[in-house]
């Protein structure tokens, strides 16, 4: 069964005719369960944000009377005790762990997870390990924050939004030691939506300056990369492996060609240096026309 609605009933309902708490389902104006989560509700949570809608399932008993039901473990207990876990990723094997693993020494963690793998992969085991044993700890009881080097370590994008969304419904903290975040967050607060939004703008920002200096190329009678070889996708792939200070060799081994002679291989490094040289260029050009 879905546990998509544990996610929508770890909020309080904001609408006004339902006000149902954490914990409860959506109720009707009749005092009912009702048949599917108010709107408002289930786009609180960033991996629902965009569904139509989300039923009530069949443990709630949608259109029975409605009832109350006690609010998750983890709310209104004041916590005993507190224990800091910390988790270290790098993109790659050759990229060291050890400022990283320095740091959450230095910082007091009690457990540490670490793994090398790309911010791509859609699994990473450590780091669900690290929110699996988080959470356990949490629902007994005890205060639990998430200690890591920097934000970037964790995610970007939705994957951040999806990983800060189970950090606040299980009430477990987060802490960051450097970078534009850094600082202790509590999950009942707003930084965790605001952490999210951070990333989605960075990715959204790179999008948007490349379709720019692609349209000023277009204009110019120009085009990117070599036929068949570079595409947007590839692209903007490409973006984000740089910000994350990725050799040109590494970049180009993360990257597939989807179409033409050369589809499924990897492109050369200086294709990749090419292709994103000219997006340099087209994205200055655009910036002062």
């Amino acid at each position: 069964m879905s546990d998509d609605f544990k996610r929508v009933e770890s909020h309080d309902c904001p609408m006004s005719t339902c006000a149902a708490p954490a914990g409860s389902p959506c109720r009707t104006g009749t005092a009912k369960v009702a048949i599917q989560y108010q709107t408002a509700r289930f786009r609180l949570v960033p991996q629902l944000a965009k569904v139509l809608s989300v039923q009530t399932p069949a443990v709630r008993k949608p259109g029975s009377a409605w009832t109350e039901l006690p609010r998750p473990v983890s709310a209104g207990i004041t916590p005993v005790g507190h224990v800091r876990l910390g988790y270290a990723r790098a993109s790659t094997a050759r990229q060291s762990l050890d400022a990283q693993l320095d740091s959450l020494a230095e910082a007091g963690v009690t457990r540490v997870f670490s793994e090398k793998i790309s911010t791509r992969a859609t699994v990473r085991p450590e780091l669900d390990a690290a929110v699996k044993l988080a959470v356990k700890i949490r629902a007994s009881g005890v205060a639990v924050t998430l200690v890591v080097h920097e934000h970037k370590r964790l995610g970007r994008g939705i994957e951040l939004a999806m990983l800060a969304e189970e950090l606040k419904s299980s009430d477990v903290g987060l802490e960051f030691l450097t970078g534009e975040l850094k600082g202790s967050h509590d999950p009942s607060g707003i930084v965790f939506t605001v952490l999210a939004a951070m990333s989605g703008m960075e990715r959204e920002y790179i999008r948007d300056r490349t379709l720019e200096g692609h349209e000023s190329a277009r204009k110019r009678g120009k085009t990117i990369g070599g036929a068949g070889v570079t595409d947007d996708d590839m692209l903007f792939t490409a973006l984000r492996l740089r910000d994350e200070e990725l050799s040109l060799r590494d970049i180009a081994v993360r990257l597939v060609i989807s179409k033409g002679t050369k589809k499924g291989q990897h492109p050369s490094p200086a294709t990749v240096l090419r292709m994103l040289r000219k997006h340099d260029e087209q994205v200055a050009a655009a910036a002062n026309a």
